[in-house]
């Protein structure tokens, strides 16, 4: 099943075009990696999958079955996020923030579910925490069960491991990979990391202002624009 299609899809940021051209689609249980330079137009396009920018041209449809508010989100976090003082157990309950509509109170659902996937990211030790507390790693695990809150179907992670040490991103992989896989929870990635993405990923979008390619990641591999990346970055 389909869950998100672009096409023709462009963005301007004043008057001027960040993005043009860009026509993919996410099917359930795909792993999605954007890739592309800085610059490129990864963190706009992610703005608009999630409804908050609008696009200068072409359209984003979605499922019946998804709507905006219900594509799990990790973000990029500033120094500021990173010293948010809260506990564990508040930050991965604010991913139920969208789910309440006009009730003010958490339902008994919805701490089963964070319970439940405190539990699945193997963080129970660091409930009653302070999250400011954490290590790098530990606050990328708090927030991708904030993420897994919110939705059961689809991922969006922008740079989940930027910062992180070898051995704890190559963790983040191998769990990110584990939610796609065993629990075919469809992922889309923001990466920088072309090695990884094209060692976990079922899918690329290329990005450099404009859709450089789009297709499986064997094709990735094959393709002029893959052979010229990968030959750019070994010099």
């Amino acid at each position: 099943m389909t869950l998100i299609e672009c096409k023709n899809l462009s963005f301007s940021y004043e008057n001027t075009s960040v993005i043009k051209n860009l026509s993919f689609a996410v099917n359930s249980g795909d792993y999605l990696c954007i890739v592309g330079e800085n610059g490129s137009g990864k963190s706009t396009l992610v703005k608009g999958l999630l409804g908050l920018k609008s696009s200068a041209g072409g359209t984003i449809v979605r499922s019946d079955t998804l709507k905006a508010n219900e594509i799990g989100y990790l973000p990029q976090q500033t120094p500021a996020q990173k010293d948010f003082p809260a506990s564990v157990y508040e930050v991965v309950l604010s991913g139920r923030l969208n789910s309440r509509g006009f009730f003010p109170f958490y339902s008994r659902e919805d701490k089963k579910i964070v319970s439940d996937n405190i539990r699945r990211l193997g963080i129970e030790d660091l409930t009653h925490r302070s999250y400011r507390e954490l290590s790098g790693g530990q606050q990328q695990r708090v927030l991708l069960a904030r993420a897994l809150c919110a939705s059961k179907k689809i991922l969006l992670l922008d740079e989940p491991v930027t910062g992180l040490d070898p051995i704890v991103t190559e963790e983040m992989y191998r769990l990110i990979k584990e939610l796609n896989q065993n629990e075919k929870i469809t992922i889309i990635m923001v990466s920088h990391d072309i090695a990884s993405s094209i060692k976990y990923a079922s899918h690329i979008l290329h990005l450099n202002y404009e859709q450089s390619f789009y297709g499986k990641t064997e094709d990735y591999i094959k393709s002029p624009m893959g052979q010229y990346f990968f030959s750019e970055k070994n010099k």
